[in-house]
């Protein structure tokens, strides 16, 4: 937003307050530079959110369907569990939970070395990857589910000898 006033051009940009002392001292170094705070503005301001290696990828998830406005609650913070309770809801497998969860962990135990590989594209999907394994791991879990195979670890309320009983009866 550069505007041409009287030979000069002024400018207009946000930053965090946290970089303030830092961009004051960078642009100090020009001497045409001058920094004015504007405090009674009618510019719309930006968005801005302050992510890390663990929170970026549930911030594009939500920056994909629409960025919050300027003091608007942020949902990426429930996405973080939301997001992967309800992929182990849909993929509920203890055994394909588990593959996603161990190449995960082997993303995140080894990103140092993968940079600069193939595999290095699925770096910044790293923790979202291995949220989603140990949900689908969990809801697998709870659905008695290995690998498509039913298993029985908690026991079942039906009596399934009942049925076959009344299966061979109609046979006779």
């Amino acid at each position: 937003m550069m505007k041409w006033q009287n030979q000069t051009f002024i400018g207009y940009f946000w930053a965090p307050v946290e970089n303030q002392a830092d961009l004051t001292e960078k642009l100090a170094k020009f001497e045409a530079v001058r920094i004015t705070q504007y405090e009674n503005h009618n510019i719309s301001r930006p968005t801005y959110v302050k992510t890390n290696k663990f929170t970026d990828i549930f911030q594009k998830i939500i920056d994909t369907y629409g960025i919050p406005r300027y003091q608007e609650a942020n949902p990426a913070y429930l996405t973080i569990v939301t997001f992967p309770f309800f992929f182990g809801m849909m993929f509920g497998d203890m055994g394909h939970g588990s593959v996603l969860f161990a190449f995960a962990c082997y993303l995140v135990f080894n990103a140092e070395n993968l940079k600069n590989s193939i595999i290095g594209t699925l770096l910044p999907a790293r923790y979202l990857l291995l949220m989603m394994g140990f949900g689908s791991f969990y809801a697998g879990l709870i659905y008695n589910e290995y690998f498509a195979i039913t298993t029985n670890f908690f026991g079942s309320c039906y009596n399934m000898n009942k049925w076959e009983n009344i299966n061979m009866a109609t046979t006779e």
